[in-house]
């Protein structure tokens, strides 16, 4: 059986959307039976994923491929791309601006949580082109 694709367009900047789409998907999986603590873990991601793309970059694209045994989860955006990413993995280091640290976001736990959160989670990211962030998720 192939993996069943969801997608879904990141607005940039828009906070008060914030958190739609990974409120979408948390739905789909449960209506395709997908165990409680995998969804809390990929939802959870999955949210860190889309503030970051909201708030850093210029918006996105997010592909979810839920298959049998695993969730794979693809961010992908156009934005300025991580310059130090060893430094972006740091809890509480962020570039988030005032608007957004003002409305209570961007305190430097989105790329900590993700690879806390996920069972693998790889960065591709090249300043002035993007960043694409991959996470996968073991069903159970």
């Amino acid at each position: 059986m192939s993996p069943i694709k969801l997608k879904y367009t990141i607005d940039a900047g828009d906070l008060s959307r914030a958190g739609e789409a990974s409120s979408k998907m948390k739905m789909s999986l449960r209506k395709l039976g997908i165990p409680p603590e995998t969804i809390r873990r990929a939802a959870i991601c999955m949210y860190e994923g889309e503030i970051n793309m909201v708030i850093h970059a210029n918006g996105g694209e997010v592909t979810v491929l839920v298959g049998m045994d695993e969730i794979t989860i693809c961010l992908a955006d156009q934005g300025p791309g991580i310059p130090d990413i060893e430094k972006a993995m740091s809890e509480g280091w962020t570039t988030a601006g005032d608007t957004a640290r003002g409305l209570g976001f961007g305190a430097g736990m989105g790329l900590p949580n993700m690879a806390r959160y996920s069972d693998h989670m790889h960065i591709d990211t090249t300043v002035g082109v993007g960043t694409t962030v991959t996470m996968k998720f073991k069903v159970a």
